[in-house]
């Protein structure tokens, strides 16, 4: 093993990376591929409960596969960035349909399946089966801008390459399962996001943004933008039975293929919900009593949530289809939620405004 960046970091790993994630244990391709797309986007110690129920749920791909979408997006719950898991379902049954079960062992196969991008068929490949493949994900990117200076935000397709060249540079022939948990552990342990542990780094010696003091500077930030705002009334309109209704989302866009309440435009006052949920769905409902509005942020803007509680007199139209559902709250919170809607429903006697 020539490069010395690799020779420290696997020296570094030995003593204190992390050998014992439950992910670590039976490395076939599919615990590789579940983990890696799991933790984009999401921290260590936040994947793990999350994976461990899902292996029991779906302890291969075959499962997967074949499970019903809302049982699959129901134990992704919570964890967000939804479309992870409808991608992670529809490589599934592509790998059992066009793969005979078996997940392909070069990255330009890999990379064909839904969701799986260049560092995630690298990281199967070098966790699963030992080939040299780099890797660069978000942890891989902030050690290599670091350590190299390679100044500008990774999403640049510029700044992006340089990383890459330098991934495949400092990747090893040997112990490549123990080179890519180690500089993703790096990442996650000494070279993190704000007050990186330099002093406790093996490779500082060569970096060169702490030879300068500037890690802070790198790796460069994503282009600040305004998030617009959007509002949305949410209705929760319960039964004589005590059962609420519940809206499958729309396969793609925001909350895709998930369970959740219905949603009015926000330009009706609260004395037309009544009227306007007549309209939309058949009901006779009661007057609505509001609780408590919040927000919720997403990628690319925010989110104001005022919830109604109506309760339905009769109901004309609406009845139980592919996409509309009357339930009771603890049978709802079986279903693939997202977040804010089980808070919603988990905590019905928020403070009532109207």
């Amino acid at each position: 093993m020539s490069d010395r960046f690799a020779r420290k970091l696997l020296a570094w790993y030995d003593e204190n990376g992390r050998h014992d994630l439950p992910w670590h244990h039976d490395r076939n391709p599919y615990r590789v591929w579940v983990s890696e797309i799991m933790l984009q986007q999401t921290q260590v110690t936040t994947v793990i409960p999350y994976f461990e129920a899902f292996m029991q749920r779906f302890p291969n791909v075959k499962a997967l596969a074949t499970a019903p979408v809302d049982d699959v997006l129901s134990h992704w719950s919570g964890l967000g960035y939804y479309a992870r898991a409808r991608n992670l379902q529809k490589a599934a049954r592509q790998v059992v349909e066009e793969h005979d079960g078996h997940f392909p062992k070069n990255l330009e196969q890999l990379q064909a399946l839904p969701g799986i991008g260049r560092s995630t068929a690298a990281a199967i490949l070098a966790q699963a089966h030992q080939q040299r493949a780099a890797i660069l994900d978000g942890n891989v990117k902030r050690v290599l801008a670091r350590y190299h200076a390679i100044a500008g935000w990774p999403g640049k397709t510029s700044v992006l390459n340089q990383l890459w060249e330098r991934a495949e540079e400092h990747t090893p022939e040997e112990r490549i399962r123990d080179y890519t948990q180690a500089i993703m552990d790096l990442g996650a342990i000494v070279c993190s996001r704000s007050r990186p542990a330099c002093e406790s780094c093996p490779l500082r010696a060569g970096c060169e943004a702490y030879a300068t003091s500037a890690t802070s500077l790198y790796p460069g930030s994503k282009p600040k933008k305004a998030k617009p705002e959007k509002t949305t009334w949410m209705v929760i309109l319960e039964d004589h039975q005590g059962r609420i209704l519940l809206e499958r989302r729309p396969p793609s866009g925001i909350w895709g293929g998930l369970w959740s309440l219905p949603e009015l435009d926000p330009a009706y006052s609260p004395e037309e919900l009544p009227d306007a949920c007549e309209q939309a769905f058949g009901f006779n409902c009661s007057e609505p009593e509001l609780t408590s509005g919040f927000r919720h942020t997403f990628s690319h803007y925010h989110l104001h949530i005022q919830p109604a509680r109506l309760t339905v007199h009769s109901s004309a139209r609406v009845n139980d289809t592919e996409n509309h559902q009357w339930i009771h709250r603890d049978q709802a919170l079986t279903l693939g939620l997202p977040a804010p809607i089980r808070t919603l429903l988990t905590s019905p006697e928020q403070t009532v405004l109207l």
